[in-house]
């Protein structure tokens, strides 16, 4: 036996079998008319080795283990405070917190004066509010999803900023109706005062409202874990993302009215663009509606067409 020699300088003496034993993970696939020869084939993708002879795909929230004998749940994620997409817009938020309360702490020290009455100080602060409200959602769409969070953010993803447009709105519309009226008569025209003016408003308010209460009856809150958005081609790279039950086009679909609320106060901020300058608050107002227009008209084809995933 010492003095035989094997191919390619091969020391041991070759193995007497068609096919040796597959690997844990692999399944043998029989050569035909050989019952006693087979090929080893590697699971692939989400599959596991079932038996010797085949392979099986493993439950939609499951992927493979490392050596492909069983399945194992998949991590479920969700976007953490500690991440530089939420602390990012934490910081953002504390900073306007903190400039918002500021400024309703100087409008409530100095509520008397003239200044402060000639801003509408009724509406002002029902701005303050929304303009606050913006911010504190922040904290809503970072904490962890459960039924109530996910109740919370349908409530307050748009009354925010439906506050803010509806007293924008109210406003600009109020000294509309005055320069009308006052091209047509002396006389004042109705419904300019603080409480109408209140009412008004809370009128506008209500139907988002209404609309985010029917949505509550049709579409209870709830939470779900999408494995589509990061379900890769490596198994290993897979993960669930817990999230809110809302999609994409609800989102819009609870701003739109606050959207409509804006393309009206523009409308108006557009006709009062002249008015004298003792009316100073209309051309800041149509400022701020020229630019937020702009922004909304790039957040929609951003926010639709920007790839899925987990910290949108």
């Amino acid at each position: 036996m010492e003095d035989l020699q094997w191919p390619q300088g091969e020391q041991d003496i070759p193995s007497s079998v068609c096919s040796l034993p597959c690997r844990a993970g692999e399944r043998k696939k029989v050569v035909k008319g050989m019952p006693c020869c087979w090929h080893c084939e590697p699971c692939d993708g989400y599959q596991y080795q079932s038996d010797e002879f085949s392979c099986k795909l493993c439950a939609y929230s499951m992927r493979p283990s490392t050596n492909r004998t069983s399945c194992q749940h998949i991590p479920i994620i969700k976007l953490e405070w500690h991440s530089p997409w939420a602390v990012i817009p934490v910081f953002l938020a504390m900073l306007g917190i903190i400039a918002t309360i500021f400024v309703m702490a100087t409008f409530i020290r100095y509520n008397d004066t003239p200044i402060v009455r000639a801003s509408g100080r009724e509406l002002s602060y029902v701005l303050l509010t929304g303009i606050f409200l913006c911010y504190i959602i922040t904290f809503l769409m970072i904490a962890k999803p459960d039924v109530g969070v996910c109740s919370f953010r349908r409530i307050f993803l748009g009354l925010g900023m439906c506050i803010s447009y509806a007293a924008l709105l109210t406003k600009t519309n109020r000294i509309y109706r005055i320069f009308e009226q006052g091209k047509k008569s002396v006389t004042a025209p109705r419904l300019i005062s603080p409480t109408s003016q209140l009412v008004i408003t809370f009128s506008l308010i209500s139907v988002q409202l209404l609309g985010v209460l029917i949505w509550f009856g049709v579409d209870p809150p709830n939470t779900i874990i999408d494995f589509d958005e990061q379900r890769t081609i490596n198994p290993d790279l897979a993960r669930g993302v817990l999230k809110c039950d809302i999609t994409d086009l609800q989102i819009i679909c609870s701003l739109g009215y606050s959207i409509l609320l804006m393309v009206t106060c523009t409308v108006y901020a557009i006709k009062t663009r002249g008015v004298p300058e003792n009316f100073n608050e209309a051309k800041p107002i149509g400022f701020t509606m020229y630019t937020t227009c702009i922004v909304w008209l790039a957040f929609i084809p951003i926010f639709f067409g920007t790839a899925q995933s987990a910290e949108k």
